[in-house]
């Protein structure tokens, strides 16, 4: 009874483990948020040998990639300093997108959705707006 416990806690050790690893939304957090861009061929092979061994986990994995966008390589110029941002930072903290937009526009060269239901939006702090150099008034 002992041998048939252990043999069964390591196949279980071992499925749980290769289904962790099957998810790129775990090894590249920021990459979370992408809405398209080429597909990491890394992420995909891992996904795919969740597919291999266990149908619906490799399918949830897949899922979960292509959804969180953690499946997509990032671009080689994908980032803006937070000083060009200033812009669209009006003196009360609220955020103009339709400034914001042009700025990453311009920035980047990519026209990004801002109106997209899957983009994630956070309030930011007021150690946050005073390093932007804004006062916070209520």
């Amino acid at each position: 009874m002992r041998l048939a416990t252990r043999v069964s806690c390591a196949v279980l050790s071992a499925a749980l483990f290769s289904q962790l690893t099957a998810c790129g939304t775990l090894f590249y957090p920021d990459r979370r948020g992408q809405i398209d861009g080429r597909i990491d061929p890394a992420v995909a092979a891992l996904d795919a040998v969740g597919l291999l061994f266990y149908v619906i986990p490799g399918l949830i994995a897949f899922g979960v990639d292509f959804a969180t966008g953690a499946i997509y390589l990032p671009d080689e110029k994908y980032s803006v300093a937070p000083e060009k941002l200033k812009d669209a930072v009006s003196e009360d903290g609220t955020v103009d997108k339709a400034k914001l937009k042009a700025i990453l526009e311009r920035e980047t060269g990519r026209s990004l959705p801002l109106d997209d239901p899957r983009l994630l939006q956070r309030s930011g702090s007021l150690q946050q707006l005073a390093s932007l150099g804004l006062r916070p008034e209520a």
